[in-house]
C-alpha cells in the first residue's frame, strides 16, 4: 500500500504524481484498456466501499471490481485469510495438487450450491478468469455430448476469449444459435411481460423441434440469470424454469453463467436459486476468489468424461485466492448478505424508479439485489443515449461516485456495490446518482 510520503506532500503534490502515473499508463499500456479511460483514478488505498486516489480524493466504489468484491475492498476476514496462508509456510503454487486450503474452499463452496447439484457434483479448477471457466464449460459439454453447436442469447456476455466471445451477444461468424432473451423495456417481440416470456420459450422449442429449422441438437445452452454487461436484465423466473424444462427434455446440458451473479449479488446465493433451477453446469468466478483470481466450473458427475489432462492450466491452484474465497463465501452465508442484498436492492430500486418518474432521460430502472441498471434515453425519442449516459457517469465521478456503463450502446448506468453496503452508504450513493442525472441532462447537447 502506498503511503502519503510516496504520493507527495499536500494535495498539489499528490495531484502532480497522479497525473504522471496516468500519463505513463496512457503511453505504455495497450489500447485495449477500458476502465482506465473513463475512470482517471490512481487508487492507493481502499476499504469497504471507499477508494482513495493518489490525489487524495475519496470515491464511493459502485463498480466493485466489476462485481468481484462481494465484501468490498480489503475486508478484514479476507485479509486475515490471506495472511494465515502466508504465515503458515504453505506453498503458493501447487498446480492441481490437493491441499488443505483447496479442500476447505471446495467444502464451503459445495455447501452453498443447489443441493441437487452438490449431491453429485464435480469441480474443475480452470485458469484464473471467468472467461477461462466459460471455455471449460463449453469444452466440457461438447466432449460429453459429442455435439458441437451451442445455444446462447441476445445481449449475452460471457468473456473475451474466443469461445466465450462466440456465445456473447456481439459475436459474428459463429457456430452458435442466438435465442431472444426476454425483457420488458425493449422486448424483441414488442409485447414484454409474461407474453414476451412465453413467445421466447415458444420460439426456442420451435427452433429445436423443427426438422427444417436448421438447428441440430446442440451440445449445450448457456444463460446468465441476470444479464450484466447486456444491460442488467434479470431472467424471469418462470422463463428460466421453462428453459430448464426444454433443455432437460431434449438432453441438452444447461450452463448457468454465474460469474457476476453469484455469491449473493442478486439477493440469493446463486442467481438460479430465484427460479429454483438446477443447471447441469455452473460457471463461477469473480466473487468466489474473495478479490483474487479464481475460476471454476461445477457440473453433474455424468458429464465428467474428460481424460486426465484434457483440460488443464498452470494457474489452477491459487492458494491465496482459495483462502480468500473460502472466507468470503462463509461470511456471506453466515451473515445473510444475500438476503440483505435483496432487501436493500429493492429499496434502492424504489428510489431510482422515483427518479425515473421525474427525469425523462431515465427510460427504465431494473435489477435484482445489488445488481442495478438505470437505462438512459433521449427524452425526445426514447432511443438509447450513450453520450448522455457517459455524461451521467462523469457527473457521478465528479461527485465522488464510481459507476460504469453497459447494455446496448453503453447506455445503461450500472451499480454493483459491495454486499456489505450500509443503509447510510446506500443513501449517499443514491444522493450522488440522483443529483448527477439531472446535472447531466442540463448539459448542452
Amino acid at each position: 500500500m502506498v503511503g502519503h510520503d510516496a504520493v507527495g506532500h499536500g494535495a498539489m503534490g499528490r495531484g502532480v504524481i497522479a497525473e504522471g502515473i496516468l500519463r505513463r499508463q496512457s503511453s505504455r499500456e495497450s489500447a485495449a484498456r477500458t476502465y482506465a479511460r473513463s475512470l482517471p483514478i490512481v487508487p492507493v488505498r481502499a476499504r469497504g466501499l471507499t477508494i482513495e486516489g493518489a490525489d487524495g480524493r475519496r470515491y464511493l466504489d459502485c463498480l466493485s471490481g466489476a462485481g468481484t468484491l462481494a465484501l468490498g475492498h480489503n475486508h478484514p476476514v479476507v485479509l486475515e485469510a490471506i495472511r494465515s496462508v502466508l504465515d503458515s509456510g504453505a506453498p503458493l503454487h501447487v498446480l492441481d495438487l490437493a491441499t488443505p486450503v483447496k479442500d476447505a474452499f471446495t467444502t464451503e463452496l459445495f455447501s452453498t450450491l443447489p443441493p441437487a447439484l452438490a449431491a453429485d457434483a464435480r469441480i474443475q479448477f480452470c485458469g484464473p478468469a471467468g472467461t477461462d471457466a466459460v471455455e471449460a464449460a463449453l469444452k466440457l459439454v461438447r466432449t460429453a455430448t459429442g455435439r458441437s453447436g451451442l445455444l446462447a442469447f441476445t445481449g449475452a456476455y460471457h468473456g473475451m476469449t474466443a469461445g466465450a466471445l462466440e456465445v456473447s451477444g456481439g459475436a459474428c461468424d459463429v457456430r452458435v444459435v442466438r435465442l431472444p432473451f426476454p425483457q420488458d423495456h425493449r422486448c424483441p417481440f414488442g409485447v414484454g411481460g409474461a407474453e414476451g416470456e412465453r413467445l421466447s420459450a415458444r420460439w426456442t422449442e420451435s427452433l429445436l423441434d423443427d426438422p427444417k429449422g436448421g438447428v441440430p441438437t446442440p451440445a449445450g445452452m448457456i444463460v446468465e440469470p441476470v444479464q450484466g454487461e447486456g444491460g442488467v436484465h434479470p431472467a424471469p423466473d418462470g422463463w428460466l424454469r421453462r428453459m430448464r424444462e426444454i433443455t432437460a427434455a431434449r438432453g441438452i446440458p444447461l450452463i448457468a453463467d454465474e460469474v457476476q451473479t453469484g455469491v449473493g449479488r442478486t439477493g440469493a446465493f446463486w442467481g438460479v436459486d430465484h427460479a429454483g433451477v438446477v443447471p447441469d453446469v455452473m460457471v463461477l468466478s469473480k466473487a468466489i476468489g474473495g478479490s483474487l483470481p479464481l475460476a471454476v466450473i461445477v457440473y453433474r458427475a455424468e458429464l465428467d468424461v474428460w481424460a486426465p489432462g484434457a483440460h488443464a492450466g498452470t494457474f489452477r491452484g491459487n492458494q491465496l485466492a482459495m483462502a480468500a474465497g473460502t472466507a468470503t463465501l462463509a461470511y456471506v452465508r453466515r451473515n445473510g448478505l444475500a438476503e440483505r442484498a435483496a432487501v436493500l436492492g429493492e429499496r434502492m430500486l424504489t428510489v431510482l424508479r422515483e427518479l425515473a418518474a421525474a427525469q425523462p432521460c431515465v427510460g427504465d430502472v431494473r435489477g435484482r439485489g445489488l445488481m442495478i441498471g438505470v437505462e438512459v434515453v433521449d427524452p425526445d425519442t426514447g432511443a438509447a443515449a450513450p453520450e448522455l449516459a457517459a455524461a451521467v457517469r462523469q457527473e457521478c465521478l465528479d461527485r465522488g461516485l464510481i459507476v460504469e456503463l453497459g447494455g446496448r450502446h453503453s447506455s445503461v448506468v450500472r451499480l454493483l456495490p459491495p454486499l456489505t453496503l450500509t443503509d447510510e452508504q446506500a443513501g449517499a450513493v443514491l444522493d450522488r446518482l440522483t443529483d448527477a442525472v439531472p446535472a447531466a441532462a442540463r448539459r448542452p447537447r
